[in-house]
């Protein structure tokens, strides 16, 4: 293992500024600010003893998942999960707070990976996931880190897929709860989270109305009907592509046109990509569509809107605005690609709502308070504790003041009865 470091950031200095952003997303989370409380009520500290290492995105929202892991007890360590998404000022106030935090905007693709590395040298017990990436550079370069590994939780579909993929041939050597796949997280995080975000990042990035245009949504999970179902209440004409019958089916009757790929590249204005895949939309699309389209992508990974083929079949390229590269044809077409082709809902703007996130991230408190709790976990991929995801759902009715109809003792009995 390589020297510890205490943290690495832009600047110490834009604390303030952090601490700022902190205090407001705080005050709109009451349901991790219930969890800490409960936790740590009469001075308990739950995580004492543990470091917690999170690859996540460092923003405002996620700096007050760290604190509350830091109050109660743990070492905490942290790396942006990705490079446009970190917030500087955010990374110098959890500098400042004893986060153990190694992350800068714009960071270069090596860059990121050696925090990665500075991140893993605390030596963790537990793993907070955003891509499975933390998870993979164990497997690969720390293999003497699993044995003492109780667990972690990883919470996007695209880290689900390669977790899967790792289970299945047998190198993934301890537990992960699939966060992502918690009702409390996708139900909510996904839907009406991405939904929202999404189009929040496009429409401050182009300042372009969206109302009256041919949107194509290319994946129709819950990402994409959140995207989709938000596109049209803006007034868009949604296009969905697919490649799962029972969901383009679904798209159909929820109202939306349904296409292949590159029929919908020749008549879409804006597209959106929401697969978890790669080279979803490529040179042979590139060369069929009209002059001015916007080009974004809501998965984890920058490789969806298959940027190499853009960029072999420009003839120019240049910055039309922050956050848009626009790419020239020898025609003359222009296709605009907003945020590199990454995350444009964190790249291009400040991500998920607050409130959602306090939802997604009680999920992610109640599993690492679950798994440092002593949890018996086989390792592998597996599903987050029922009691956990009913929990946090009706932690968060409780704290919208909203009250649930109970059963009464004939409708129980009713229920249990098979005779007429």
């Amino acid at each position: 293992m390589r020297e510890r470091e205490n943290y690495d950031v832009a600047d110490i200095g834009l604390a303030k500024e952090g601490r700022d952003r902190i205090d407001w997303a705080w005050q709109y989370m009451p349901l991790v600010r219930l969890i800490c409380e409960k936790e740590g009520a009469g001075g308990k500290r739950p995580l004492e003893g543990h470091t917690i290492a999170c690859c996540l995105h460092l923003e405002a929202k996620t700096a007050c998942l760290l604190k509350v892991f830091k109050d109660l007890g743990a070492i905490v360590t942290a790396a942006g999960s990705n490079p446009l998404s970190t917030q500087d000022p955010v990374c110098a106030a959890l500098a400042e707070y004893g986060v153990h935090v190694f992350s800068k905007r714009g960071m270069s693709e090596e860059e990121y990976v050696e925090n990665l590395h500075r991140m893993l040298a605390w030596e963790p017990d537990i793993v907070i996931d955003d891509g499975a990436d933390t998870v993979t550079l164990i497997a690969s370069n720390y293999p003497e880190l699993a044995p003492g590994m109780l667990g972690g939780c990883e919470e996007t579909t695209s880290g689900i897929k390669r977790l899967k993929a790792m289970d299945a041939d047998g190198a993934l050597k301890f537990p992960m709860l699939a966060v992502n796949d918690a009702l409390s997280k996708y139900l909510f995080d996904n839907r009406y989270g991405t939904g929202q975000s999404v189009w929040d990042g496009i429409m401050r990035t182009t300042n372009c109305v969206v109302a009256g245009k041919n949107v194509v949504v290319v994946g129709y999970g819950w990402c994409g009907k959140g995207v989709a179902a938000r596109a049209s209440g803006l007034g868009a004409h949604v296009i969905v592509v697919e490649i799962n019958a029972h969901k383009a089916l679904e798209a159909h009757m929820d109202g939306f046109r349904v296409m292949d790929m590159k029929e919908a590249a020749r008549c879409g204005e804006i597209f959106i990509t929401v697969t978890g895949n790669t080279q979803v939309i490529r040179r042979e699309h590139f060369e069929l569509m009209r002059d001015g389209v916007l080009l974004a992508n809501a998965g984890h990974f920058d490789v969806e809107v298959y940027v190499p083929h853009l960029e072999e079949l420009a003839a120019k390229s240049y910055d039309a605005r922050v956050n848009v590269r626009t790419y020239e044809l020898n025609d003359g077409r222009r296709l605009h690609l907003l945020a590199e082709g990454r995350l444009v809902n964190l790249a291009s703007g400040d991500g998920h709502p607050i409130e959602i996130m306090d939802t997604s991230f009680a999920t992610q408190l109640l599993c690492a308070l679950y798994i440092a709790g002593g949890a018996s976990l086989m390792k592998g991929l597996q599903s987050v504790p029922d009691t956990i995801d009913d929990a946090v759902v009706k932690y968060k009715l409780e704290s919208l003041g909203l009250k649930l109809e109970h059963l009464t003792p004939t409708q129980e009995k009713y229920l249990k009865e098979w005779r007429e």
